[in-house]
């Protein structure tokens, strides 16, 4: 199967239903470059799966150019709050705001923003089925294509109403865009710029099989920057990787920090969050238990709780 095979099959069950004549586009804000403005505000967040009550009422505002490191014993509710920034887990009460949107709202288009919000997870996630390649265009491909066959969806009914109009009331065409052709040079062009920013460009043709851990890690972290999202989110990035692989990764994440990105990172390595991180994060239990900049949050912890956890993992 072919590249462009490969990327259309991917489209094969978009929504054929209609917009309304005169449907406008959503307008995306986007957040401003002030290092304290913040990018996203959780307030109040709770998370429930049955009778389990994972996260009681979580309070957090993520400043733009931020790093913040989470850590905390397994089952404190870590990697359930980057799910719920990331819409992939609807909170049981409380709000996430991003760029002044509560994506908590079932009114608000999560898919919009989700684009925006970059997730690297445990496991690589890449398509085995799909060249490198192939998986870093895949999403910016089908993106571009839903917007572009949207805008014809919108432009088809629009022309049709436009015959019922007079001609001083007659609505103008959207514009389509790029054509496809070029949403996926474009898309190709990027792809192999990030793949050569971290070494491995002529592992553009290969399978995600033929790469070694700290390979697959790397080009996942690649594709979800392929995206341009403001925000990135890591849960324990590193956990699956043996030792030797977890420093390309570490690196690669250092590089990322070093140019501005938002970053919000579950993590257990510990010396990593101390260098990196502006800000680390001690969850216990559901809630943020204790909160600091990596040097006191490291030689002098407040609370006996994190005095213990930290004894057991330094």
């Amino acid at each position: 199967m072919t590249q462009e095979n490969n990327i259309d099959a991917a489209l094969s069950t978009e929504n054929a239903s209609a917009f309304k004549s005169g449907q406008e586009d959503f307008i995306q804000q986007g957040a401003s470059d002030k290092s304290d403005e913040v990018l996203i505000a959780v307030k109040d967040l709770k998370k429930s799966f049955g009778d389990n009550e994972v996260l009681k009422g979580i309070n957090l505002n993520i400043k733009n150019g931020e790093k913040i490191a989470v850590i905390g014993p397994s089952g404190c509710g870590k990697s359930t709050l980057l799910r719920c920034i990331n819409c992939m887990e609807d909170p049981s009460s409380g709000s996430i705001f991003f760029e002044g949107e509560d994506l908590a709202d079932m009114k608000v288009d999560i898919n919009v923003h989700r684009q925006k919000i970059g997730m690297v997870f445990q496991q690589f996630n890449l398509f085995n089925n799909l060249t490198v390649l192939q998986n870093i265009m895949l999403a910016p491909v089908v993106i571009a294509k839903k917007k572009r066959n949207k805008n014809k969806r919108i432009n088809f009914f629009r022309s049709i109403a436009n015959l019922f109009r007079k001609k001083d009331n007659r609505k103008p065409l959207v514009p389509l865009g790029k054509s496809i052709a070029e949403i996926k040079a474009e898309a190709s062009s990027r792809a192999h710029a990030l793949l050569t920013r971290i070494g491995l460009d002529d592992k553009a043709d290969a399978y995600p099989a033929t790469l070694s851990g700290g390979q697959k890690q790397r080009i996942a972290i690649v594709r979800a920057l392929a995206m341009e999202p403001k925000v990135m989110l890591f849960d324990e990035p590193t956990s699956a990787l043996d030792p030797e692989m977890v420093g390309e990764v570490l690196d690669l994440m250092k590089k990322l920090a070093d140019d501005g990105m938002t970053m919000v990172i579950v993590t257990h390595e510990m010396g990593f969050a101390r260098e990196v991180a502006t800000r680390v994060l001690f969850m216990d239990g559901g809630v943020i238990a204790e909160e600091n900049t990596p040097d006191k949050f490291f030689t002098a912890p407040a609370s006996p709780r994190l005095k213990d956890f930290l004894s057991k993992v330094l």
